[in-house]
């Protein structure tokens, strides 16, 4: 009972001694409120950029591997991997046939070329030589028109499918279903519009921003291109077969390309896990480069929070005397300087909450994805308080074991 009693009344101390000197507790916070708003910003930060990677790359599905020529994330030497032999479509035929219907093949060819409908023009844009499967594989649908049909791959018939963005910009808002477009040299007829998509950041694709046209077709049209490796991705029949799946496709690969027990793979197994992989890793080091910068501005405040204590504790020294004279314990008196340290950091902290949940929401608006959750707040308070109790507690310390006649002579 006593020891609340001491807690309430070292409490109320505090809040009257921040009171008596407004202008200066709020100066006191500014290096918290600097360094909460650093904390929560990168934190959210982070987060808004995991989710926008995610939603980003969604399309390309996580019980889908991809076979390709190269590593998407290339660690080693490129030479290594840019003199290996290109995957051909006739592979892609024999793995089909080896896996016997227990997976959704589907072969895919890609290039850049200019592209025009009457003056508008577009150039560099993604054309993607691929089958009816496609759909499948990234289960995505036509906004308006519909996707390649087998007949469109087995004819080698001249149609497209484009993104949203093409539309918009090649057409300025007008159907294109069955408008004529030249690709390259060609003309294809557009049958239809994919779904908005959205395009990726850190120098992802575009998805609304490419156009598919028939694997066949792209051969007959493209095939001699520089650029046109074959890519051929395996949807899993579930997401618990992902795994076994990728084994054996490095061994029918193996079989297909003939290669001897000793021989590496000259082909390399994608998947999305290996661009998330690579992804954390990235930020991983960048969030923690944030919080090492965040770190620095809270000890920078804490240390102004510690010096303005002292001065706090020389500033009431005769006080203190007077209060260990009626009998107060040093306990009370270092409970009394923990609080209004600890007290003081709070207050820089929710100030700091408020003014990065603003600055969150303007990033939320104009840049990426991002929120500022619960955990994010949590730990912002928690520090804020750690920072208050660990700069306070030394001149707090010292208060408590001023000798009280001491004190009193002190003027």
């Amino acid at each position: 009972m006593r020891v609340l009693l001491d807690v309430n009344e070292s409490f109320r101390i505090a809040l009257s001694a921040i009171r008596a000197n407004k202008a200066r507790g709020v100066l006191t916070t500014l290096g918290i409120i600097i360094g909460i708003v650093a904390v929560i910003t990168t934190m959210t930060a982070f987060n808004g950029m995991k989710n926008a990677f995610r939603e980003g790359f969604s399309s390309i599905g996580s019980d889908v591997l991809y076979v390709s020529r190269m590593p998407w994330v290339i660690m080693n030497d490129f030479f290594l991997y840019r003199n290996r032999p290109p995957l051909e479509l006739a592979e892609a035929e024999r793995l089909e046939l080896s896996l016997e219907g227990r997976a959704i093949v589907n072969p895919t060819m890609n290039t850049r070329r200019s592209i025009q409908f009457n003056a508008a023009r577009m150039d560099g844009i993604p054309i993607i030589g691929t089958t009816e499967k496609q759909q499948a594989i990234s289960s995505t649908v036509p906004q308006i028109g519909r996707f390649l049909m087998a007949n469109d791959v087995r004819l080698r018939k001249r149609v497209a499918v484009i993104g949203v963005e093409i539309r918009d910009l090649l057409f300025s808002g007008a159907n294109p279903i069955n408008k004529k477009i030249r690709i390259g040299s060609y003309w294809y007829r557009v049958i239809g519009v994919m779904e908005k998509q959205g395009g990726t950041t850190f120098g992802g694709p575009n998805f609304d921003r490419q156009i598919y046209i028939p694997i066949s077709s792209f051969v007959k049209s493209f095939g001699g291109a520089r650029g046109t490796d074959v890519s051929i991705a395996v949807k899993a029949p579930s997401q618990e077969a992902v795994e076994d799946l990728e084994y054996e496709l490095i061994g029918e690969m193996r079989k297909i390309r003939q290669l001897r027990p000793s021989e590496a793979d000259n082909f390399t197994i994608n998947k999305l896990d290996t661009l998330m992989g690579a992804f954390n890793q990235t930020m991983g080091i960048m969030i923690l480069l944030g919080l090492i910068v965040t770190g620095i501005a809270l000890f920078v405040g804490g240390i102004g929070v510690m010096n303005i204590m002292f001065v706090s504790v020389t500033e009431r020294t005769r006080e203190i005397g007077i209060r260990k004279a009626i009998g107060a314990k040093n306990f009370s008196i270092l409970l009394q300087f923990l609080f209004e340290s600890a007290i003081i950091c709070l207050l820089g902290g929710m100030i700091g909450i408020v003014l990065a949940t603003i600055l969150t929401s303007v990033i939320n608006a104009n840049v990426m994805p991002a929120s500022v959750s619960v955990p994010i707040l949590a730990i912002a308070i928690l520090l804020s308080l750690l920072v208050g109790v660990l700069a306070g507690f030394v001149p707090a310390y010292k208060g408590a074991r001023l000798n009280p006649i001491e004190a009193l002579r002190y003027e």
